[in-house]
């Protein structure tokens, strides 16, 4: 067997783990249904997904970290095999041209084996001249998914992307398999493992550097196969939501913690947010009662809800969090009305998840892609869907010291509802957030973070 990128992304899992290979089969009937669908619906027969191009840095010969095409990664758990493709007929095997060129500057992907491979007619080609023999011969037929930057990697297929067949796809990709919960479960027990080590380092006073080393040693992920940047965020730092510059050097005096990061298992990804106190009862008493109204929210999960709602619901509880720990006054419905609870919570309450973290279809009402607007005055919100069973989402509710935002409260009747002398307390420590990855049932959900926090 050739040395090279494994395909599951330095995972151990997907050997280790006999159930993903007993879910898998389920997992590509229902993508060959999605598929077949789309294809109806855009008058095509075959579909071709490209699983990407590495991207060239500017006036350089090095590529950017590659980055696979979802719908190629949703297909095979091959994250690191750039310029390959599948090709879909409906009624007949999905076919793998799967791209292993003779290379000495790079090392090359490994032969394809796994649990996945029996499912496909794999044809390995050492050059891209070898591709166009493998594609379909009636191109106008085709229809193409994935990013096409040099229009030699379309061989000719015109129809790249149709918005139909993507609606569709996307649209479906709402709703997961028993395949990818039980990858997006493991993703989760990994995460937690990296999220205990960061803790570990936190309390030890490591430096936002050392504590992202230590989680991604935890998770046994380089940057590159994290599923997004870590979020590190030491004191004050906490309040910058996509805080990603890692100092170096410890700050004299640590306070709190706020880490946001995941880890993946067979290009599923896990999206987990925890805040700590260092020693300081009442920021520690403020995190319990996030925690606390993160459960509550949690605990409200189920198919028929529409999120929206549970969004603006969120805002409700927290302006009683904000009343209850004296950060501000008056009745939650008041705090809403006049921005304060949006000073303090920015960001949308969740977002789909899945082979992406932010993953696609959250706006979407139905397979045409009608959009679903978020409430008025939450434009960050990234799901607004009616939640529907085997939908996998994220709960992350945030309080946070952001002072751009609490100024814009000056000279307005919010100001008046907002305890200063609490926000000059606060602001050392930056912000609260607990972020889950949940399973939506029936009648409730599984939680995947508190899970594989048990489990450890």
């Amino acid at each position: 067997m050739k040395q090279g990128i494994i395909p599951d992304m330095n995972d151990d899992y997907s050997d280790k783990n006999s159930r993903l290979g007993v879910l898998y089969p389920g997992h590509i009937e229902a993508l060959k249904a999605r598929h077949d669908h789309a294809l109806l619906k855009s008058g095509a027969s075959h579909a071709v997904i490209f699983s990407g191009s590495p991207k060239v840095t500017f006036l350089d010969d090095m590529s950017y970290p590659f980055v696979a095409n979802p719908h190629f990664l949703s297909w095979a758990p091959l994250g690191c095999l750039p310029l390959s493709y599948i090709v879909y007929t409906p009624g007949e095997t999905p076919r793998l041209i799967y791209y292993q060129p003779h290379d000495y500057w790079h090392v090359v992907p490994g032969d394809p084996v796994g649990y996945w491979a029996p499912h496909f007619d794999i044809r390995i080609v050492p050059s891209m001249d070898d591709i166009a023999a493998l594609l379909p011969k009636d191109s106008d037929k085709c229809i193409l998914i994935g990013e096409i930057d040099d229009a030699a990697h379309a061989f000719g297929i015109e129809r790249v992307n149709p918005a139909m067949a993507v609606n569709i796809l996307h649209f479906a990709r709402g709703i997961k398999t028993e395949y990818e919960v039980e990858c997006m479960r493991l993703a989760s027990r990994r995460g937690a493992r990296g999220h205990v080590a960061a803790e570990a380092a936190f309390r030890e006073r490591a430096s936002e550097f050392e504590i992202h080393r230590a989680y991604c040693h935890a998770v046994s992920h380089i940057d590159n196969e994290l599923p997004y940047g870590n979020i590190v965020a030491l004191n004050s730092h906490g309040a910058v939501l996509h805080y990603t510059n890692l100092d170096r050097e410890p700050p004299d005096e640590m306070r709190s913690f706020l880490i946001d990061a995941g880890a993946r298992v067979c290009g599923y990804a896990s999206d987990i947010t925890r805040t700590y106190s260092f020693d300081d009862a009442r920021f520690a008493e403020l995190i319990e009662r996030m925690d606390a109204m993160q459960l509550e929210i949690v605990g409200k999960l189920r198919a028929g809800v529409d999120y929206r709602e549970l969004h603006v619901d969120a805002h409700r509880m927290l302006g009683d969090v904000l009343v209850d720990t004296g950060l501000a006054h008056g009745d939650a419905d008041t705090l809403l009305e006049t921005g304060v609870t949006s000073a303090f919570f920015p960001h949308g309450l969740g977002h789909l998840i899945g082979v992406q973290v932010h993953d696609v279809g959250g706006h979407t009402q139905n397979e045409s892609g009608t959009i679903i607007d978020p409430p008025s005055g939450h434009p960050f919100l990234r799901l607004t869907r009616v939640l529907e069973e085997n939908m996998t989402l994220t709960i992350e509710p945030g309080l946070y010291l952001i002072d751009m935002l609490l100024e814009d409260l000056r000279g307005t009747p919010a100001e008046s509802h907002v305890d200063w002398n609490a926000v000059d307390w606060l602001r050392p420590f930056g912000g609260v957030r607990i972020e889950d990855d949940v399973r939506v049932t029936l009648d409730g959900c599984e939680n995947l973070t508190r899970d594989a926090f048990a489990a450890i």
